[in-house]
């Protein structure tokens, strides 16, 4: 598979060039036919990354928030409208302006502006997957091993939890991870083990892996490799196998799955528009053993792989070369070329003002 260089573009919070990439002919226009930006989290480099179409290549936009890993992406009439992000130890809530992308740096850039509009201190519960269900934003809370959602009164409100779990604990008994919603309600979830003792799970991390039916509190597949990141397209359900590299579909009154794709990568963060799919790739942590694998941890890719879901082929990459080594998430901002992100590093957030009736660009009280 052939690469090109990709074109990366620095931040004003971002002094040099990071997160060198290579992305395989086809790949620009691909997003750019699909209208779409893709956000992606890497915890492990405390970056979130907006890759967009950019005469006839890639731009990256970075910005930096600390561990940031599952992302929820609110659309409505075919345009993202919210983004929610997970951090170490808060959730961070955006509001699509797109006015403010007629202000401010590098005005008339972006053709919509993320700012940060709400903040919610839950401290370090290890949030992975996060969905926005019937107006709320509901999230897989690894540390209590169950679904929760967030509140101005409590750190969390649990939901549910899995029914091997005995009581709410901060103590990772299973490694609740994954979570999939279909039609305004929370269905699918994924987990490392099914284990009810304090990071029990890791005794058979390898092969412990379970998928979850929550309205039936039931447990439906077994034996699975740590498996992440459960979607459901068109009535179909998917999710990744992690320590196979693997892209499946499963049957869930068998109890069985089927693969669609194999990537080099440990897989990790699912997106898809139209019949592509995004998948989030990661290498293996250093020191990290897992005696026998499937795939060859050297041959492992950081980035993201394509697939085409008629086919199952993967019809391109993006691979980090530089500084970044695990992807978390990947979601499609839809309806949009070149979005823009005010993180909350720096003087921007404190400038991009908003009302409903107009956006304005303020100083910072030391500027004026």
């Amino acid at each position: 598979m052939k690469y090109n260089k990709f074109r990366s573009m620095g931040t004003n919070q971002i002094n040099q060039q990071p997160f060198q990439c290579t992305v395989t002919p086809g790949v620009p226009d691909l997003l750019a036919e699909l209208n779409i930006s893709l956000v992606v989290t890497t915890y492990q480099a405390n970056a979130l990354i907006v890759l967009s179409p950019f005469e006839g290549g890639l731009i990256q936009l970075l910005r930096r928030f600390q561990k940031p890993m599952g992302i929820a992406v609110d659309d409505r009439d075919g345009i993202s409208r919210r983004l929610a992000v997970a951090t170490q130890h808060e959730v961070i809530l955006l509001k699509n302006d797109p006015r403010l992308g007629d202000l401010g740096p590098n005005a008339g850039s972006y053709d919509a502006m993320f700012a940060p509009r709400g903040l919610f201190f839950v401290n370090e519960v290890f949030i992975h997957d996060m969905a926005w269900i019937g107006g709320e934003l509901w999230t897989v809370n690894t540390l209590f091993s169950c679904l929760s959602t967030l509140d101005t009164e409590f750190s969390f409100v649990p939901k549910w939890q899995p029914p091997f779990i005995s009581e709410l604990a901060p103590e990772d008994r299973c490694h609740l991870n994954g979570l999939a919603a279909v039609d305004g309600e929370p269905v699918w979830v994924t987990a490392l083990g099914s284990t009810d003792t304090a990071i029990g799970w890791r005794e058979n991390r390898v092969n412990g892996g379970v998928l979850i039916n929550v309205p039936e509190n039931e447990v439906v597949i077994t034996n699975l490799p740590m498996p992440h990141s459960p979607r459901v397209y068109d009535g179909e359900l998917f999710f990744l196998i992690s320590l196979t590299g693997e892209l499946v579909r499963a049957d869930t009154d068998r109890g069985t799955y089927e693969r669609v794709a194999q990537l080099p990568g440990y897989v990790r963060g699912l997106s898809r528009c139209g019949d592509y799919l995004f998948v989030g790739m990661s290498k293996l942590r250093p020191g990290r053993s897992m005696g026998n694998l499937p795939i060859d941890p050297d041959r492992l890719k950081p980035g993201l792989g394509i697939v085409h879901l008629p086919t199952g082929n993967v019809t391109g990459m993006i691979s980090y070369e530089t500084d970044c080594e695990e992807i978390y998430d990947v979601q499609v901002l839809s309806g949009m070329r070149r979005p823009g992100v005010i993180g909350l590093e720096g003087d921007a957030f404190r400038s991009a003002l908003s009302t409903p009736e107009r956006s304005f660009w303020g100083k910072p009280p030391e500027e004026r």
